[in-house]
């Protein structure tokens, strides 16, 4: 966030968002009322930060003016409101579809995803490195030595899960595809808990797809399933 940043940083960065095409040293220093030399400090900090970037070189009746403009990782630190759009998203899809139907659909963008990462099976310790890449801040913890649990201190998910609990099934399926098997999610900090607790157990016959919540009323099987894990 621009909070960590000094004020003339601040200002310098908005003045750049500003104007996307780029902005000169000699068209900052006058718009932030200080020296060029201070500018070039810094955009030099800015740089290192991967903030500000050099962009193209504009022509003048001497030398080429360089312009600087903001990197892709500036800009996301100005306000976005990607909670906001999937919150109404998901409001809309349960409206058109369901509550039923938007809880299979979210398993199935569950197994996906895990799909996508690992095209095997594979055990907790894998599992949780692929959590970790989303920044799930999640660890194997062993009650014994062959009783293991995932358990994630963060929920990336978090507001939207409050809001709508049934983004929590495709955490269920996204781990239940990569371990195999079906999880019980016998802790959750949306729901009270202090952390995300997770349990893999052998994927029964009758289940026809994994990582199913227990806490969806009545979660019902998907029809096309077979369909879908193909």
């Amino acid at each position: 966030m621009l909070e960590g940043l000094g004020r003339t940083q601040q200002d310098l960065l908005n003045a750049l968002l500003h104007h996307a095409g780029g902005m000169s040293i000699d068209e900052l220093a006058d718009h932030l009322s200080v020296t060029r030399t201070a500018v070039r400090q810094h955009l030099a900090a800015l740089e290192r930060d991967a903030l500000v970037l050099r962009g193209e070189t504009r022509p003048t009746g001497r030398r080429p003016e360089q312009l600087y403009r903001l990197t892709d990782h500036a800009r996301e630190q100005f306000p976005r409101q990607y909670q906001m759009l999937a919150s109404v998203l998901i409001e809309e899809v349960a409206d058109i579809i369901g509550h039923d139907a938007l809880a299979s659909l979210m398993r199935s963008m569950g197994r996906k995803l895990a799909q996508d990462r690992e095209p095997q099976v594979v055990d907790e310790a894998r599992i949780v490195q692929h959590m970790n890449q989303a920044g799930y801040e999640a660890e194997v913890f062993f009650r014994s030595s062959d009783d293991k649990e995932i358990v994630a201190h963060n929920c990336v998910f978090h507001r939207l899960a409050a809001a709508h609990p049934v983004v929590c099934e495709l955490d269920l399926a996204l781990i239940g595809a990569l371990g195999g098997g079906e999880v019980d999610h016998t802790e959750c900090m949306v729901r009270g808990g202090n952390v995300c607790r997770f349990k893999l157990r052998p994927l029964v016959e009758k289940a026809s797809e994994p990582g199913v919540s227990p806490n969806s009323p009545n979660p019902t099987p998907d029809r096309d399933s077979d369909a879908t894990d193909t």
